[in-house]
């Protein structure tokens, strides 16, 4: 019949957390097969040193404190220090020490890889605070700076000037209005990614078609030489953000500028379907390649191999964020003749 004795030694023997005993030297007189599993020193090599050989340069006076008061009869709870290994490494122990008559019993957990863990989450706590810091500056000390570089241009223009002085101010206006596009996208990448999503304010919509109208006449005015045709055949009401609708709007078109055949028009066509909003864009042009088409909506990702990079890649990613946001979906179909980019919202159910 197995004693408590017996059941004593055994759980001596296979605690994977370090047992001693301690004399007034400060020598383990005692210690259990983990010391040799977690720092490996054998038995012998750990009778043969006190327990100062064993600690990190930096924990040696606070713990020889507490072996004074150890010794005093006063208890040890959860007191961490780092133990030297044999090859010269260091680990976390977290110690809980009993005085008993003229020796120390002690128990040692290893913990370095929790104090890694908290170490880490302070990291990513400390990334968080960055984070906010990184979009703060993009929304705001990058913003008004390029805003007044606008003001500046706008106000330089109205003044007595040539042609040249005029083409100046001009491109001077457009790389500000594409400065402005570009922390857009970036503002919002950053949301996306370390935010949980691109955020939207849903409200109900009736009047969808004027927002969508001015994004169409925008562009069609920046790129003359194009062709738009629109058919806006939806006249429901939608739960949705009309701003980043949009914005969305506006990427696919400028999309379909970018990547579609010079010569044919741009397809703009709103309706309504199986209970859905869909709106499409489509445009003449290559057929993307199958290889692409799995990653497209990812960031930094472009339609066409060694397109342009006078984006950043993030259109696409950034118009599939705000599908995502309106609990829709965005699909594209592309063959050689036609590429089609749908996007697809529930219509709220009728009581």
């Amino acid at each position: 019949m197995t004693s408590i004795a017996d059941i004593h030694s055994l759980a001596w023997q296979v605690s994977p957390d370090l047992h001693g005993i301690v004399d007034q030297a400060g020598v383990f007189v005692e210690t259990n097969p983990a010391w040799q599993d977690v720092l490996g020193w054998s038995e012998s090599e750990i009778k043969s040193m006190v327990f100062t050989d064993f600690l990190h340069p930096d924990d040696v006076n606070r713990t020889l404190a507490l072996f004074t008061s150890l010794k005093a009869g006063e208890p040890a709870l959860h007191f961490e220090n780092r133990y030297r290994c044999k090859d010269g490494s260091y680990r976390w122990l977290s110690w809980v020490a009993v005085p008993e008559r003229d020796i120390l019993v002690c128990s040692a957990r290893d913990v370095t890889r929790d104090r890694a863990n908290v170490r880490a989450l302070q990291s990513s706590e400390d990334e968080g605070r960055l984070r906010e810091q990184f979009i703060a500056i993009l929304g705001h000390d990058l913003r008004n700076p390029l805003a007044a570089i606008g003001s500046a241009v706008r106000i330089a223009s109205r003044q007595p000037h040539d042609e040249k002085i005029a083409a100046m101010f001009a491109a001077i206006n457009g790389s500000a209005a594409r400065m402005a596009r570009l922390i857009d996208d970036i503002m919002d990448f950053a949301r996306a990614r370390l935010g949980g999503g691109i955020p939207v304010e849903l409200k109900r919509v009736d009047n969808l078609h004027e927002g969508f109208g001015r994004v169409v006449n925008e562009i069609s005015m920046a790129y003359p030489e194009r062709q738009f045709e629109t058919s806006f055949r939806f006249d429901g009401v939608l739960l949705c953000d009309p701003a980043r609708l949009d914005q969305l709007l506006s990427n696919l078109v400028a999309n379909a500028v970018m990547h579609g055949t010079q010569d044919e028009p741009i397809s703009v066509v709103t309706d309504e379907a199986e209970g859905r909003f869909v709106l499409s864009v489509a445009n003449s042009g290559k057929k993307i390649p199958d290889a692409l088409l799995s990653n497209l909506f990812e960031p930094f990702e472009r339609v066409e191999e060694g397109a342009s990079l006078q984006g950043l890649g993030l259109g696409l990613y950034i118009v599939d964020q705000i599908a995502k946001a309106h609990s829709g979906e965005l699909t594209v179909t592309s063959t050689e003749e036609r590429t089609m980019f749908k996007l697809a919202i529930p219509l709220e159910r009728k009581s």
